[in-house]
Formats: C-alpha cells, structure tokens, sequence
C-alpha cells in the first residue's frame, strides 16, 4: 500500500529549521549528510507518528526564493495535528509569545478544521491543526 515516506524542504540554515521543529512540535533530529562534491547537505526530521521531513541546503544550486506566507502553486503547507483544539491554541499562543508569526487563527474554517497558520522561521506556511 502506498504511503508518503517523507516531503522534502530547502532551507537556507538547516541547525535553525531544526531547532525550531524539535522546539515547536518534538521532532527528533537525523544526522547531518554531506555531499561536499555536490555542495549538499540535509537532516531528517521525525515526528511521533512515523512522517518524517528531510531539510535540505546546497551551495551549487540558486533556489527559488519565494516571499514568507506566500500562497503558490506546487507544495503551500505542512499540516501538523496536534490532537486537539486546546493544544493548538495552546500552541499557537506558546510560539507568537516567542515571534513566530501567525498569519491566522485559531479559527473553525468552512470545511471543518479547527486550525491555525503559522510561519517557520524561512517562511514556510504550517497548518496547526486538531
């Protein structure tokens, strides 16, 4: 049977993709690869659940750069459950406490969800929901 094995980002600075990921939401942090001839370097993150996210930079390649939030065509958003209504509340209030930006919610949306978004640290919008 088919199942996602992980989705990848590329990130400018993968330590402060990391910490923010293992702070905010518990992932446990891979080892660094490093592929000096290709100028490539990525970690692995893996949550509680068994999905898991590769973090990804390079020196060879000039990405393209898009603007924090922005709604775009391919990959937009992560959502992440946190199980519950409180915790994404509680969540939510935890990291705009400490500058993450909150582009919405906590909030009902019309097809059910009880989410809110917010950004990561390179701008990458992530759907917190219950």
């Amino acid at each position: 049977m088919p199942r996602i094995e992980h989705i990848a980002l590329w990130v400018e600075d993968i330590d402060r993709i990391c910490a923010f990921y293992e702070n905010a939401f518990g992932a446990r942090i891979g080892p660094r690869y490093a592929n000096p001839a290709k100028g490539f370097e990525s970690r692995f993150l893996s949550f509680d659940s068994g999905a898991r996210v590769e973090v990804m930079t390079t020196t060879k390649l000039s990405p393209v750069r898009h603007s924090a939030g922005a709604e775009r065509m391919g990959l937009t958003h992560l959502a992440i459950s946190l199980g519950s209504e409180g915790a994404v509340r509680e969540l939510t209030e935890r990291l705009a406490a400490s500058g993450v930006t909150v582009l919405d919610g906590p909030r009902r949306t019309g097809d059910g969800y009880y989410e809110s978004v917010i950004l990561d640290p390179e701008g990458n919008r992530i759907e917190l929901t219950a």
